[in-house]
């Protein structure tokens, strides 16, 4: 087994891997869509972190079946409510916590995500809380938080494909385009903070984005964005790779603190410990089962009492990592994005994404001047490809590049 494994290419030049990557993110998307239209006013959070979980469940079933691969959660459902900067996800058994419900025109961030074969693919997406019948208009403050979001995202989406991938003209232009260096992690914060400021907003501190790889959501490299003290970022975004590529904004001043709530978040590590504790390794044991390297929350282990007490020692053994929940500093309302994207020979393919924002119902006085900013912005991420490769018959070929195709031109 183990010589096979090693033969199996798990990079994008497997048309199998994008494959993968793809129907993950086509649930991850189809869900999303779901617990959008239950976060209404009133609803508790609870209630809509275990919905989105179990339509998880159900549409990951549907696919690969009878297939020896693994499958499930890249992401639990996690519904942060307006000042929370980190994914939330309470637990039924913190009666506090479990009573916490939405409010009218809190912006809600939802982020969840399913994988394949160890092929994750998460999604963020925020939603403006309004009561059903209400106007779907967005206006004032609201307004500009989600516009600033939105360009803030497009723009970071454009300042991470390679220099010269889409460059047209002779080979001499387009040599002189690939040997432009890619911008700094300075100068993309720089630019994005522009861009946030222009609707009198800010980015929340230390935003990351992470090189995705097989069975990890926190690769090699990251993009730390409007870093804090003592974060920096590594790494430049290249060709065959898989990003998850995240932008948060504030309506505050951006910094953030730790809040009071219980942390529910986690994820496995690569550490070993021998644990003393007998609930603390059947903890560990059924989260390694279950969910492998990815995130999990402690209200999808079987018993959420036991999983309280078991977490702490797998905590403290550095075994199992914990997701502190942290918010803005201020207080102030919060809006985040997360896109997976792939970057190939033909540009940047957004595989798992936010649905587009409906500009026209987002209405604010507002709007970006910076004439270097709107000039990324015009330029499309992807190359269009539509009419190419008639004559190749291979249906894996075939296969990869419709999937390369459908990146989003926009």
């Amino acid at each position: 087994m183990a010589t096979e494994e090693k033969a199996v290419d798990y990079t994008l030049n497997n048309p199998d891997t994008l494959t993968k990557y793809k129907t993950a993110a086509q649930i991850s998307e189809k869900v999303l869509a779901e617990v959008s239209k239950l976060c209404v006013p009133g609803s508790k959070i609870v209630d809509i972190c275990e919905k989105g979980d179990k339509l998880i469940e159900e549409e990951v079933a549907k696919v690969y079946r009878g297939k020896k691969i693994t499958k499930g959660f890249a992401h639990p459902t996690t519904v942060s409510p307006s000042a929370f900067v980190t994914p939330y996800t309470p637990l039924k058994t913190d009666e506090k916590e479990a009573s916490v419900e939405i409010q009218a025109g809190e912006p809600i961030k939802i982020q969840l995500g399913a994988q394949i074969d160890g092929f994750g693919s998460i999604v963020c997406d925020t939603v403006i809380a309004k009561p059903e019948g209400e106007s779907d208009v967005v206006e004032g403050r609201s307004a500009d938080l989600l516009l600033a979001t939105h360009y803030a995202n497009e723009l970071l989406l454009r300042l991470i494909v390679p220099p010269g991938l889409l460059a047209s003209g002779t080979e001499e232009e387009k040599a002189k385009a690939a040997s432009v260096k890619a911008p700094t992690q300075s100068k993309i914060s720089s630019l994005l903070e522009k861009v946030a400021q222009a609707y009198d907003c800010n980015i929340v501190e230390s935003t990351t984005s992470w090189l995705f790889d097989r069975n990890e959501i926190e690769g090699t490299k990251k993009i730390v964005i409007s870093p804090g003290e003592g974060t920096k970022g590594e790494g430049v975004p290249e060709v065959g790779e898989v990003w998850g590529v995240e932008i948060g904004v504030s309506l505050g001043s951006g910094k953030v603190k730790q809040f009071e709530q219980r942390t529910t978040l986690h994820r496995r590590t690569t550490n070993t410990y021998a644990l003393k504790r007998p609930t603390s390794r059947k903890i560990l044991s059924e989260a390694q089962k279950k969910f492998g390297t990815f995130p999990f929350s402690l209200r999808q282990l079987e018993d959420e009492r036991d999983a309280k007490t078991g977490i702490i020692e797998c905590v403290r053994g550095n075994v199992i990592r914990q997701y502190e929940v942290t918010g803005e500093k201020d207080n102030a309302p919060v809006a985040r994005l997360l896109t997976t994207v792939a970057i190939t020979k033909n540009g940047l393919t957004k595989i798992g994404a936010p649905p587009a924002l409906d500009l026209t119902k987002v209405k604010s006085d507002k709007k970006i001047e910076d004439e270097e900013i709107l000039k990324i912005l015009e330029q499309p991420l992807s190359r269009n490809t539509g009419k190419k490769n008639k004559k190749k018959k291979k249906t894996a070929k075939k296969s990869a590049e419709g999937e390369e195709e459908s990146g989003d031109e926009e």
